[in-house]
């Protein structure tokens, strides 16, 4: 398949042809969200925490006879169902992680890459370059090129204007071709690929 590639300023700079194995797919939203769930459940925390009753700084002692009160039966004030007692089953600290066979993980990406290539919010621009690192001169070309809700993904390094110009621009993400992947495709409305990233993604899946 045959792409349109264009320049920062919105010119015409010729065609690339993209694989059919990598922007050509039937996107399927199972394996989609299969990424995604892995890559959310590596970025989350796991630092909740609550205390057990035996973390609880409070007397053990029991807190009044067995019998003859009429009451029920109670021990430690640390059980559950007391106030200021610990919490029964509350979570702890762990890892969120799950495993994610890499096979599985690869055809996402390529997948989230023919979604945005099937709904034509893929856009090829020869080169991620500027002058000085403005930020208006980019809003101005970025507005050429009717984009406001952005993923740019560049080569193995960035053009530090470019990188320096996109921080501020909101709902605009600039990552190099190593930081790729399916949520931060898919949270975006359009995908900019630069000529050396397609053809990084080509080398990498050849």
């Amino acid at each position: 398949m045959d792409l349109k590639i264009t320049t920062l300023g919105g010119k015409d700079a010729g065609k690339v042809k993209l694989s059919k194995e990598i922007f050509g797919l039937d996107p399927r939203e199972d394996i989609l969200q299969r990424v995604v769930r892995w890559q959310l459940a590596k970025k989350q925390q796991g630092t909740h925490k609550t205390k057990g009753r035996a973390e609880i700084a409070r007397t053990g002692a029991k807190m009044y006879k067995q019998k003859g009160t009429g009451r029920a039966r109670h021990h430690s004030a640390r059980a559950p169902q007391f106030r200021g007692g610990g919490k029964a089953h509350g979570p702890v600290v762990r890892s969120h992680e799950h495993e994610l066979p890499k096979k599985v993980r690869a055809l996402g990406l390529k997948h989230a890459l023919s979604a945005k290539a099937k709904s034509a919010s893929l856009i090829i621009i020869d080169e991620l370059m500027l002058t000085e690192a403005k930020t208006k001169a980019l809003i101005a070309n970025f507005a050429t090129l009717g984009l406001s809700n952005a993923l740019v993904i560049g080569g193995a390094e960035l053009d530090k204007n470019f990188k320096l110009a996109a921080t501020n621009i909101p709902n605009i993400d600039v990552l190099p071709i190593q930081g790729i992947n399916v949520y931060d495709i898919l949270r975006r409305g359009t995908l900019v690929l630069s000529k050396a990233a397609v053809e990084a993604l080509e080398e990498r899946f050849k």
